[in-house]
């Protein structure tokens, strides 16, 4: 009984995740922003360790976690550095922007 608890769990948990990120696809693809695609591969990137983790515990393999751990460490520098590119970017669009100051 507990077995099929668990494999109903694992299976209902894989449809959801994989629904998800269909979505957050979609919002990449369709996103109006760089911000938003930003989002969305981040978004992406976090299913896809809940995904490894649902199937170590299918598989009861403990390898998958370390996979995922590791995984998410190269996804979030991944995040850091495309968030800290895209701000580079504004703060050179915002500087050519500015008008001459007017002191006091």
């Amino acid at each position: 009984m507990e077995e099929t608890i668990l494999a109903q769990s694992v299976t209902i948990t894989s449809v959801l995740l994989l629904a998800a990120m269909l979505l957050a696809f979609i919002r990449l693809i369709k996103g109006p922003d760089a911000a938003d695609r930003i989002v969305a591969i981040d978004l992406i990137s976090v299913l896809i360790v809940a995904l490894l983790a649902v199937l170590a515990i299918d598989a009861d393999e403990t390898s998958f976690l370390d996979v995922a751990i590791a995984y998410a460490l190269v996804a979030f520098l991944g995040t850091v550095a495309l968030a800290r590119f895209r701000m580079r970017i504004g703060a050179k669009r915002g500087r050519g922007a500015q008008t001459t100051r007017r002191g006091p």
